[in-house]
């Protein structure tokens, strides 16, 4: 059995990395010609202002008085240059925003996750193309740019990481230090001629990243007045640098400038998914070869903004956040970044119909050099007679079209040249995502064969090792014929041909290859599978039919709830009926109406607003002293059952008390400190690191009696869990850890069936590590529930306070009590481990349901082995790659959740009897009983 776990394990993390090798794979290709326009470009230096976290709105919109946060920005669109917005893609995060601004194209998740100073792949961008580039900013931004780079001509000025502090003062000085360095860079060319000579150079750079708005919009909202005024001194800075440049330069008419941001931020604080908010960014432009402002009576737009910012007299010109990297390649005159997906925004050109015809064209060959790259890579690791080629791009098309551009700018027709040019674009970008996504339908197909054989062996092993269904009908078991191991070595052997003549990656050997070897173990189990026709064929076919269906809806329900969270509302009240229609009700009246009222209570959360948008204070107080509450109850339900505690237990106790007071205390100081931006007291966060490091030593203290020992270990976590909340989430532990003590006595009471010895009274059950299989007894039909409920159960603990698919489900005021200083890392474990401690709860109560039902976990395991494998399947299916970016990043999450939470809970299952079965003496002393 341990060698089945070893290869589940081995199998889940195959079909759990196909994901990323399907559809998470870097869309960049190398060795394209760079390409630029050799009309002289009307810039000589573009300065790039990127308000980190600034939404479009909260910029363009006038305050309550009817004046611009922004007046010099706003002066500009009225009087200087052009504006828009800026859409940007999912994830809204600051890297892959930074890329799409200054290199071109939307980096795949997969880089985003290894980090966000290094570079997975290797990338080209504006920086690298230019002259000389200067930045100033983040330490988290400008490394990757530098690292990037070709020789040494990115410059990079970054503050210390301590000053990204969400509790601090003023986030404000993160901008004030950007703009103060800016002007005594300046200062310092004057009088060195080195470097006066390559600030006069053409093809240079500026890049200012200004942090303090994506700061204060964390920390205080977007509707904060920090946020607003952090807007204002912004501005104030911008038009600081635009006069330092004028006087720099002498007003040579020569500088572009670019404002915009990377990603918005949503009511309440967060960024990564894709609200409007989020995606929705301002861009204003100015300067040298940027088109004036443009008065109109009327304009089409599917939104209501222009009427909302009073702008809708000014020609607004939207673009997608890639164009902007063609556009300031084609001010200053750069080869266009070699990755880039963007397409040139001619719009906003001041110059003549020849150089944006040029321009266009140049940006057209730009991406067909991509196209032509990709198509050869793939011709050349395909088989000529399987080789599928992007019809609508043909060779001769291109050249095709490639002519008549270059006619239409010989013959004047500008406007007809960019036409075309933008419909070549617009098949390049196709072909490009066709041959990207080529092998995606043959690797689907073959990690589906995979991931259906594999759960139909799980199945049968259940069968076989698990239940008696089969039992009576079994006869001799025979060995396979060697035929069937010769067929499937046949099969393994053309397939591995047919991927070594095509010069496959090894990773399409292991998708290809894995479901050979499971297929052929499910056909070794042929003698299984009579048995199950022939157990089957002597069921009632009403009762079987009945079954199939409510274990069918049972899946559809769990699926729908990634989709819509109110249907762990509707289940959770199906649960609450459910002892009302068995026989439980006349057993147990108290437990049945007791687990009623706890599911009722849980079905509440799904329906409540994703936790972070509405942070109250009180109900974190409050659920602390339901916490003190439920300890004292604890202590006289132990004195009532006569239960024994020794000295150190009861100390156990009153720590964990002390610890809960101090959390709630905490929580309610580092909030206040903060508002008066006083920063994070230290001795509140030691008070917090110390509490989170004992959560899980502390409860092996207790007694390893079954509900002392649960006990204790809610009353750890909890009080790291208050240290992690924001609002109404604080009350959510305890309501479900009400309902798994209530689960654990009402399956105790449907103990009453044949083959299940009496049952033993909850208070004298130890938890104990127990591998005799003569203690465990054979699956039937209830324990299917059982595991359903398991992984029910577990997924409203994933979903019950927000949406885990969505990354902006989470407010970082969540972690304050532990650290303010920006570290992703290091806040993206905490919340992870906020997320933990439900499924915690959850499974160390599944293991008190195994000891009282005297079931193997093994069994067990395999059950929901099998509806989280098939649930997997479903989104499998579901996943998407055409629509909107955040349909196709959910859908993907939500693979990728379920296919985690199933090797996720090997793992969870060792945690589990680490905290239940082991225990630990504070002191050699003998015993002392209190109780």
């Amino acid at each position: 059995m341990l060698l089945f776990f070893a290869l589940g394990l081995i199998v889940h993390f195959v079909f759990f990395a196909s994901i990323f090798d399907i559809y998470f794979t870097s869309p960049l290709v190398h060795g394209m010609t760079p390409q630029f326009t050799v009309l002289p470009p009307p810039a000589k230096r573009l300065v790039l202002f990127v308000a980190d976290g600034l939404r479009s709105d909260a910029l363009y919109e006038l305050d309550e008085d009817g004046n611009s946060r922004a007046p010099f920005i706003r002066n500009v669109i009225m009087h200087e240059g052009s504006w828009g917005i800026s859409h940007t893609r999912v994830p809204t995060e600051s890297r892959p925003g930074h890329v799409a601004l200054i290199a071109g194209f939307y980096e795949d998740v997969s880089a985003v996750a290894k980090g966000w100073k290094e570079n997975p792949v290797e990338f080209d961008s504006l920086f690298n193309e230019s002259k000389y580039t200067w930045s100033w900013g983040s330490p988290d931004i400008l490394p990757m740019f530098a690292k990037g780079a070709s020789g040494d001509h990115v410059y990079t000025y970054s503050y210390d990481a301590q000053r990204e502090d969400f509790g601090a003062q003023d986030a404000t000085k993160l901008d004030t230090w950007v703009f103060d360095k800016v002007k005594d860079f300046f200062d310092v060319a004057r009088s060195n001629q080195s470097l006066f000579s390559k600030v006069n150079e053409e093809k240079v750079v500026f890049f200012l990243h200004l942090l303090g708005i994506d700061t204060n919009g964390h920390a205080h909202r977007p509707s904060s007045r920090e946020y607003k005024d952090n807007i204002k001194k912004v501005d104030d800075g911008v038009k600081e640098i635009v006069s330092l440049f004028k006087r720099f330069y002498g007003d040579d008419g020569k500088t572009a400038f670019i404002f915009t941001s990377d990603h918005g931020m949503t009511d309440w604080g967060s960024h990564g998914a894709g609200h409007p908010s989020e995606t929705l960014t301002p861009l204003v432009t100015w300067g040298a070869g940027i088109k004036a402002p443009q008065k109109v009576s009327s304009q089409q737009f599917d939104d209501e903004f222009l009427k909302e910012w009073r702008l809708e007299n000014w020609k607004r010109r939207d673009v997608n956040q890639a164009d902007i990297a063609p556009l300031m390649a084609s001010l200053i005159g750069v080869p266009f970044p070699l990755n880039s997906v963007g397409i040139l925004p001619v719009d906003y050109l001041n110059n003549t119909g020849l150089f944006k015809a040029e321009s266009m064209l140049t940006n057209a060959v730009q991406i067909l050099e991509q196209f032509k790259v990709k198509m050869t890579q793939k011709k050349a690791a395909t088989l000529p007679f399987l080789f599928t080629p992007f019809k609508l791009l043909s060779d001769s098309q291109q050249l095709d079209t490639l002519r008549k551009a270059r006619s239409y700018i010989k013959q004047e027709k500008f406007d007809e040249a960019v036409s075309l040019c933008e419909e070549l674009i617009d098949l390049a970008l196709k072909g490009l995502s066709y041959y990207h996504t080529y092998d995606r339908f043959f690797l689907g197909i073959s990690v589906a064969v995979g991931f259906v054989g594999w759960t139909s062996y799980a199945s049968l092993l259940i069968l076989k090792s698990h239940s008696d269904l089969t039992r009576s009908a079994r006869k001799e078991v025979k060995k396979p014929h060697h035929l069937l191991s010769y067929g499937f070595v046949a099969i393994g052997v053309l397939v591995a041909c047919f991927l070594m003549i095509q010069a496959c990656p090894w990773t399409y050997y292991v998708y290809c290859l894995l479901p050979v070897p499971i297929w052929y173990a499910v056909l070794r189990e042929y003698q299984v599978i009579q048995d199950l026709v022939s157990s089957l064929l002597t069921f009632p076919l009403s009762h079987f039919v009945t079954y199939l269906l409510v274990f069918v809806l049972g899946i559809e329900v769990l699926v729908l709830s990634f989709f819509y969270r109110y249907m762990l509302t509707a289940g959770l009240i199906v649960f609450a009926a459910w002892p009302f229609l068995t026989q439980l009700w006349t057993r147990a009246k108290i437990t049945c109406l007791s687990w009623a009222l706890f599911s009722l209570l849980l079905a509440v959360f799904p329906l409540m607003p994703v936790v972070g948008r509405k942070p109250d204070l009180s109900l974190v107080i409050g659920a602390g002293l339901l916490v003190l509450l439920l300890s004292l109850a604890i202590v006289i339900t132990l004195m009532k059952r006569k239960i024994t505690l020794v000295k150190e237990e009861l100390l156990v106790l009153l720590l964990q008390m002390v610890s809960t007071v101090l959390s709630v205390y905490v929580v309610y100081s580092t909030h206040h400190s903060l508002l008066k931006k006083e920063g994070l007291p230290f001795m509140n966060q030691i008070v917090s690191w110390a509490t989170l490091a004992s959560s899980l030593g502390v409860p092996l203290l207790s007694p390893t009696t079954l509900l002392p020992r649960l006990s204790s270990i809610l009353l750890s976590l909890m009080s790291t869990y208050l240290l992690l909340s924001t609002g109404y989430e604080a009350l959510f532990p305890l309501v479900l850890s009400c309902l798994m003590f209530v689960w654990i006595h009402i399956e105790q009471e449907t103990l009453q069936q044949p083959g299940v010895s009496s049952k033993q009274k909850l208070s004298s059950i130890q938890f104990t590590y127990n591998t005799d299989i003569t203690q465990f007894r054979l699956l039937n039909l209830d324990d299917i529930r059982r595991a359903f409920f398991l992984v029910f159960f577990l997924v409203t603990a994933f979903f019950g306070t927000g949406n885990i698919a969505s990354i902006n489900s989470f407010d970082l005021a969540s972690v304050y009590c532990f650290l303010t200083v920006f570290s992703p890392f290091m806040m993206g474990a905490l919340m992870m481990w906020k997320i933990l401690i439900p499924f915690v709860l959850v499974m160390c109560a599944f293991e008190a349901v195994q000891i009282t039902t005297q079931l193997s976990s093994k069994g067990l395991f395999l059950i929901v082995l099998v509806i989280s494998d098939i649930m997997a399947l479903h989104f499998f299916f579901l996943i998407k790659d055409s629509g909107s970016w955040l349909d196709i990043g959910t859908s993907i999450s939500h693979y990728v959740i379920v296919m985690s939470m199933t090797i996720f809970l090997v793992f969870l299952n060792g945690l589990v009897q680490l905290l239940t079965t082991k225990k630990l003496q504070l002191c050699g002393k003998p015993k002392r009983h209190l109780l």
